[in-house]
């Protein structure tokens, strides 16, 4: 697995998309049902994924904190935002729910947001330097 030191970036945008999903699930787990009253998206939805924001927050932070981060691991969270994006369009193309125009507006934006957090990680990505394998195994043997 190739591991990189973060370029400053990866650093910055890991820590914006923590601090703008962490903020989001907390709102979302603190006022669930007036979200949902004023959106038109069910409580359960709502909770469902400020749990999941929450958690993701706290990764984030761990990989922005990081001296060195696999590739790979922020290779999965670029496609995830992505997959994220997409189910926002998909929820909205699917008409399942009745969102009132504040609802709508939330969902686009929100797909707009992580779209533009996995632009981000990406380049932020491409700027961060592989990390050879003595220095991997420096790093391992002082930690």
């Amino acid at each position: 697995m190739r591991t990189v030191s973060p370029s400053p970036l990866l650093k910055t945008a890991l820590a914006a998309d923590a601090a703008v999903s962490g903020a989001v699930g907390v709102l979302q787990l603190a006022a669930a049902n007036l979200l949902g009253n004023l959106s038109g998206l069910p409580r359960a939805l709502l909770v469902e994924t400020g749990i999941f924001l929450v958690v993701y927050a706290v990764l984030l932070v761990a990989l922005a904190r990081s001296a060195r981060v696999a590739s790979a691991v922020v290779g999965a969270l670029v496609l995830g935002n992505v997959a994220w994006a997409a189910a926002c369009v998909a929820l909205l193309a699917a008409g399942t729910f009745p969102l009132s125009g504040l609802g709508v507006a939330v969902v686009v934006v929100q797909a707009l947001a992580v779209l533009a957090f996995a632009a981000l990680e990406y380049a932020g990505l491409r700027r961060s330097a592989p990390l050879s394998a003595s220095a991997l195994r420096a790093a391992a043997s002082a930690g």
